[in-house]
């Protein structure tokens, strides 16, 4: 395949445009909603409880993407959601705990995230990415990351950077076009199963990566991927959620999460566009239209302006994610089975009340203002 020049969506309707710039909006007020200033972190999310809405737990991960996400914005609006500090402070927070810490995910997303709020990693945080990379067991979701993290700093991480690169790609099905769920052993999910994230993440990390090096060989590969999961796209906009590796079926759709329809499907489509790759916007609309008006939910939607809040998930009815479980041992007695009647006994209509603030971080970094600014404003 020859490499295009970078793809770009058509300008958006009128109200699409307005849509991005409200949910811009609510991604800045939610983010200091929940930014816990004496811990120089952010809390893991925020729900609302019997007594109102309440912050619960911290998280270092989430604070990455927080940040990740803050960075594209300007210094006034970070300092604001970060209640007078400054990115690089919150982020040396980060960098002082990251050698110590055993999640190339959590790693991968500090190094990140230090270079996009325009400081610096640290030699032994570096180190520990190399390190934590290169292990013969990862997730394909945290190995995508670690390879976005050591593209950003390719002049100190060259050798590493091809090495992740080798792992992702090792985990494409080209049966399916989907990514596997893990490299190597472990995890507890059936192998044949594979999620929404798996593909998403591995489909924006080879689009970054051939941004930084030309490569047409990730790029393809991001292309087969993306156009595999945009043509399973539902009826009314919705990615769903389970995926079987081996035939590109679909093996349990719900729930479906908001912040895939607003952040991590347009963080990685609009990538691979601009890395040459095809432009997937009528995709991207859809699912943003989904978010406005749910099927599932009446023609609700999990926008609540009454809280200036984006509720999690819309699932089903039903104990411990049973049918998620059932589903996948069905799939697994034979790809094409599926348990019948579940969409009457487990009916998705149930909305999971509560925020995290990877949503609201990977929303602003996939609605970039400098991306988003020239239509937004038009």
């Amino acid at each position: 395949m020859t490499m295009s020049s970078p793809c770009k969506p058509a300008p958006p309707s009128p109200r699409i445009a307005a849509l991005v710039a409200d949910l811009r909006a609510l991604a800045l007020n939610a983010l200091a909603r929940m930014y816990r200033p004496a811990d120089r972190l952010f809390a893991f999310r925020l729900i609302r409880a019997r007594d109102g809405m309440r912050l619960d737990g911290k998280s270092v991960r989430y604070t990455a993407i927080a940040l990740i996400g803050l960075a594209q914005e300007s210094a006034d609006a970070a300092h604001e959601v970060l209640r007078g500090c400054a990115r690089t402070e919150v982020c040396e927070r980060l960098l002082d705990e990251a050698p110590s810490l055993s999640n190339l995910g959590d790693v991968a997303l500090i190094h990140w995230a230090a270079l996009a709020c325009g400081g610096s990693s640290r030699p032994a945080v570096r180190a520990r990415l190399v390190e934590l990379a290169a292990a013969p067991s990862s997730s394909t979701i945290e190995l995508s990351w670690a390879l976005v993290a050591l593209s950003e700093s390719s002049a100190e991480t060259g050798d590493a950077i091809e090495a992740a690169l080798r792992r992702l790609l090792a985990a494409f099905d080209t049966r399916s076009d989907l990514f596997l769920r893990r490299i190597g052993r472990g995890g507890a999910r059936p192998r044949h199963v594979t999620c929404f994230a798996d593909l998403v993440y591995p489909i924006h990390a080879l689009s970054r990566y051939s941004i930084v090096t030309g490569d047409e060989a990730a790029l393809r590969v991001a292309t087969g991927c993306a156009n595999r999961v945009c043509g399973l796209l539902g009826p009314a906009g919705q990615w769903w959620w389970h995926y079987d590796v081996r035939t590109g079926n679909i093996v349990e759709p719900y729930p479906v999460y908001a912040v895939h329809q607003d952040a991590m499907a347009p963080m990685a489509f609009l990538e691979l566009a601009e890395a040459g790759g095809p432009n997937h916007w009528e995709a991207i609309e859809r699912g943003l239209n989904w978010l406005q008006a749910a099927p599932e939910l009446g023609g609700g939607s999990l926008m609540d302006d009454q809280e200036s809040m984006i509720w999690r998930q819309v699932g089903r009815r039903e104990p411990h994610k049973l049918i998620r479980s059932v589903q996948a041992f069905a799939s697994l007695v034979h790809p094409r089975l599926r348990v019948p009647g579940v969409d009457s006994f487990f009916p998705p209509v149930v909305v999971d009340e509560e925020c995290r603030p990877y949503h609201m971080g990977w929303l602003l970094y996939a609605w970039r203002a400098r991306r988003a600014a020239p239509w937004l404003a038009s």
